[in-house]
């Protein structure tokens, strides 16, 4: 499968931090890296939801950034959500459409849900073709007063350890560093310490540490051969473990790493080595290459790669031998002091702390940057981000498989840089093994990214396929009339609609092009040309275990206030009648996306389009005598070539169609349409429905007083007609807050909502300043802000989460 859109991005990222030393021809590794780099990228999902845990009955928002390595994704325009229970039943599942790497949706958690902790699976097509680790799978609690059964924090499941010699290997008098990592079914302890033993003398301690955090620790160990060493950690509750170190070897190479802001630091230090052997050790960052050197003399030297060479990410070094066998490897963060995050502009903020009182602020749009995902929270109540960030995704567990206990800890103002450096010790590298791809095994890909909904059909006549046949589909589509659409099927009578973008269901009516053939003997059937992946693997553990409810018990202070705010906010939807009134008195209008709502038909619309707006922006084309003319060079991607006096527009290379009002139209006659009838323009890269069975990319003209001719006004013409339906996208349930300037929301008696303010989805391309405004609930004395965003030419994410008064 070929990917023309990884090729820039390739060679984007590759000049960004390349710096080889010493490069001879490739082998192998190389070779094989390559292959995988530019054929199987691979994605990751960032999952933050409205608040951390729920009550049944409540709606779940959330909101997913899907990463192609250290950037946001173009290979997935869908992405698929489940929530399963602890048992492992699927509960409800939904189709989520993604616009530039980004997506929302939402669940309905039914009142009936018992108590318990559930999981919501995230992921795209392609992801399915790698390792399931790798998808989003995250636990979320759900409280239900009724439920027999009530959940408590897992307090009293044992923890154990495990010794990574740094490199993975103890090698006779050389001093090495050990991480020690811990891991439990429950929670494990944040203060515990420990000390190093010679087994045959358990009662003289060599040296001792401390902790880091509830998961790993760290100390140095000069060790020799024939001593077995142990090391004995207790935790502040008493608790006790004796772990063994590895065997100690008399020969063989150790690979040590510092890092720092300035550079990463390696040398590789050997015990009874044959002088004058080759080695080559490999830096990655991802799937790229990002520094070499293989030299007989590697052992006699510290080598330093510069750090402002590359990005904030997880550095692989790995030493080969001249038969490019694996003898050392490391995993290693670059700049974990100097993370290069972009803080959003925020102005004119106004907060007032009074019950139900107006608060407002402005956000300053970043150049790179498409939207920002905006969230407020009471300032007393648990964040969603506390736990896996949006940093802490796209720079460690979006990579990383095992259990980290609150990985955003590593990337806050007060981290611990040597604690992330000891976790990286412990860990591998997951992605790709090595030695997998030397041996030219690749994933196997079964699944193939769809752009956005795609549907297959077939059409038989009494039974048998109606090979090399055209199809009208006419699409009942109230707000535009009826869309004719014209397909035509392959020899087998099959044809695709590709590019659906479209919410809930759309109805539509077929026919055969040829009159001669009796509409009752046609039968056009569809299916999804998509599909939801089982799961296959186990549900992780959780923090929580299940004990009986007592009858008298009282409920916690958490699920009290849930319950309080579930009332409030079925009291808050039932006065806000007109949802998109509410959201209209918190945010400019948009005259251009009203006019693209109002021209085009759903088939016509792509979340990956370049709109021009004639109405209410003349943008300077009225000395143009051709419009086509006047989009060159205002798209990329998009050229205009003449031919013979025709404009042929072209998108990468491919011709695309023309279509005036949606009709298809030969691009010579473009010359006959003045520019001042035209209304809008719009470039559509990519799939999309209305292109004759999915076309890839058009120019779509609208009229100012053709609106959406080609359309018919009414449903007349189809009501003899065979009818069917197709599925779209699953519809996002509004996000309601109430607005105490309106009288109607006056009467709520009860104002403890924890989630003061949530838009997944903020655009941020404009010149204007994105105003926000929210009320208090009864009792907040601070709030959290949250912004998150992403700079797509930098590499950098946008991001701000504090607290503000």
């Amino acid at each position: 499968m070929k990917f023309r859109f990884m090729t820039k991005r390739i060679i984007l990222l590759f000049s960004m931090f390349v710096f080889l030393s010493n490069v001879k021809a490739q082998g192998k590794a190389e070779i094989a890296l390559e292959t995988f780099s530019q054929k199987y990228p691979q994605e990751k999902i960032h999952l933050v939801f409205n608040k951390n845990s729920y009550i049944a009955g409540e709606n779940l928002w959330f909101k997913s950034f899907i990463f192609d390595g250290y950037n946001l994704s173009s290979i997935s325009t869908s992405m698929f959500v489940e929530l399963y229970d602890s048992n492992k039943m699927q509960i409800s599942k939904e189709i989520v459409p993604l616009l530039n790497g980004q997506g929302s949706g939402s669940f309905t958690l039914s009142e009936s849900l018992k108590e318990g902790i559930y999981y919501i699976r995230a992921y795209t097509t392609w992801m399915s073709n790698f390792s399931e680790d790798f998808q989003a799978l995250r636990q979320i609690v759900i409280y239900n007063p009724s439920s027999t059964e009530k959940l408590v924090l897992d307090e009293t499941s044992k923890w154990t350890a495990s010794v990574f010699p740094e490199s993975g290997t103890l090698i006779n008098g050389i001093n090495t560093k050990c991480a020690v990592r811990l891991q439990s079914k429950g929670i494990t302890p944040s203060e515990w310490n420990g000390y190093i033993i010679d087994a045959a003398k358990p009662d003289v301690k060599l040296s001792s540490f401390k902790g880091f955090d509830q998961n790993v620790g760290i100390f140095s160990l000069t060790p020799k051969t024939g001593v077995k060493y142990q090391v004995v950690l207790s935790d502040s509750r008493g608790n006790k473990q004796v772990v063994d170190l590895p065997y100690v070897a008399d020969s063989g190479v150790n690979l040590q790493v510092s890092t720092d802001n300035d550079a990463i630091k390696f040398s590789l230090k050997s015990k009874n080595i044959t002088p004058g052997t080759v080695y080559k050790v490999i830096g990655t960052i991802g799937s790229q290459m990002v520094f070499k050197v293989a030299s007989d003399k590697i052992l006699e030297k510290t080598y330093s790669i510069p750090a402002e060479q590359l990005i904030n990410g997880i550095l692989q070094l790995t030493v080969f031998d001249e038969k490019e066998s694996i003898i050392a490897r490391r995993l290693t963060f670059v700049q974990p002091g100097l993370l290069k995050i972009k803080k959003p502009e925020i102005q004119s903020m106004k907060l007032d702390e009074s019950p139900r009182a107006l608060n407002s602020l402005t956000i300053t749009p970043e150049q790179n940057n498409n939207a920002y995902t905006v969230m407020i929270l009471d300032g007393s109540a648990e964040n969603p981000e506390d736990e896996n960030s949006f940093l802490s995704t796209l720079w460690l567990t979006g990579d990383i498989t095992s259990k980290i206990d609150k990985p955003a800890q590593y990337f806050i103002p007060s981290r611990n840089n040597e604690a992330l450096d000891a976790l990286l010790i412990s860990e591998t590298w997951k992605r790709f093994d090595w030695r997998t791809i030397m041996s030219d095994r690749f994933p196997l890909i079964s699944y193939r990214p769809q752009p956005y909904i795609s549907y297959k059909g077939k059409v038989s006549i009494q039974g048998m396929p109606a090979s090399n046949t055209e199809l009208n589909l006419m699409f009942e589509i109230p707000e535009y009339g009826s869309k004719l659409l014209q397909v035509k099927t392959d020899d087998k009578g099959f044809f695709t609609l590709k590019g659906l973008l479209f919410e809930d269901a759309i109805k539509f009516s077929y026919q055969l092009n040829d009159p001669k053939i009796p509409a009752e003997q046609v039968q056009v059937i569809f299916q999804p040309d998509y599909s939801f992946v089982p799961l296959k693997k186990s549900l992780p553990e959780s923090y929580y275990t299940l004990v009986q409810r007592h009858t008298e018990e009282q409920l916690s202070e958490t699920v009290k206030r849930y319950v309080a705010t579930k009332n409030t906010q079925s009291n808050i939807d039932e006065k806000a009648i007109l949802i998109e009134e509410v959201k209209l008195k918190a945010k400019k209008k948009d005259l251009t996306k009203e006019l693209n709502e109002r021209l085009s038909s759903p088939l016509f619309k792509s979340m990956n389009e370049a709109i021009f707006d004639f109405v209410n922006d003349n943008n300077s084309a009225n000395g143009y005598m051709n419009i086509l003319q006047w989009l060159q060079g205002r798209v990329p991607g998009l050229t205009i070539e003449s031919s013979r006096g025709s404009s042929i527009p072209r998108y990468r290379g491919s011709t695309i169609n023309v279509y005036l009002d949606e009709m298809l139209l030969d691009p010579s006659q473009i010359n006959t349409i003045p520019v001042s009838d035209i209304a809008m323009v719009k470039v559509i890269k990519g799939y999309f429905s209305g292109g004759f069975g999915g076309g890839y990319g058009a120019i779509a003209i609208y009229t100012k007083r053709g609106g959406t001719t080609g359309s018919l006004s009414d449903f007349a013409a189809s009501t003899k007609l065979k009818k069917s339906i197709l599925h779209g996208f699953d519809k996002e349930i509004s996000f309601v807050s109430p607005d105490y300037n309106d009288q109607n929301f006056s009467k709520i008696s009860q104002d403890s909502r924890t989630t003061l303010y949530w838009n997944p989805y903020i655009e941020a391309e404009t010149k204007d300043q994105t105003g926000i405004q929210f009320f208090n609930n009864d009792d907040a004395k601070n709030f959290k802000l949250i912004i998150m965003g992403f700079d797509t030419k930098e590499y950098v994410p946008i991001y701000f989460n504090e607290s503000i008064k």
